[in-house]
């Protein structure tokens, strides 16, 4: 049996939900990648980068490849690019708004001189 189109959607997007991931992608965007400088760039232990590299070569949007004994990383394809920059632009979108609502908010709350909350 098939699965349904939203399923596959659903599992993908559950793929890429993991910081981690989404940072290698987006170290990946400008080209190949060495193992060594994705460690460096994301600090965190070698077993877990190699986790999620996994992950992500398995799902096919990232490929690896040996240049000597360097192992890089890159994109499969263009897409997940454009993915993450589509990522950042609703983002982008949503905060703004959100930086609308609180300045609104804060104008009401001088409007009626409701004190600032206390921390």
């Amino acid at each position: 049996m098939q699965v349904p189109l939203y399923q596959a959607k659903a599992e993908f997007f559950r793929m890429l939900g993991h910081p981690v991931r989404i940072r290698v992608l987006e170290l990946l965007q400008n080209g190949p990648v060495p193992v060594r400088e994705l460690l460096n760039e994301i600090e965190i232990e070698p077993s877990n980068l190699s986790q999620q590299l996994a992950v992500l070569r398995r799902s096919g949007i990232v490929i690896s490849f040996r240049e000597g004994s360097t192992v890089n990383y890159a994109l499969a394809g263009g897409d997940v690019a454009e993915l993450l920059r589509a990522a950042r632009r609703i983002l982008t979108e949503l905060l703004t708004g959100q930086s609308e609502l609180l300045a609104e908010l804060r104008d009401t709350d001088t409007e009626m001189h409701v004190p600032p909350p206390t921390r």
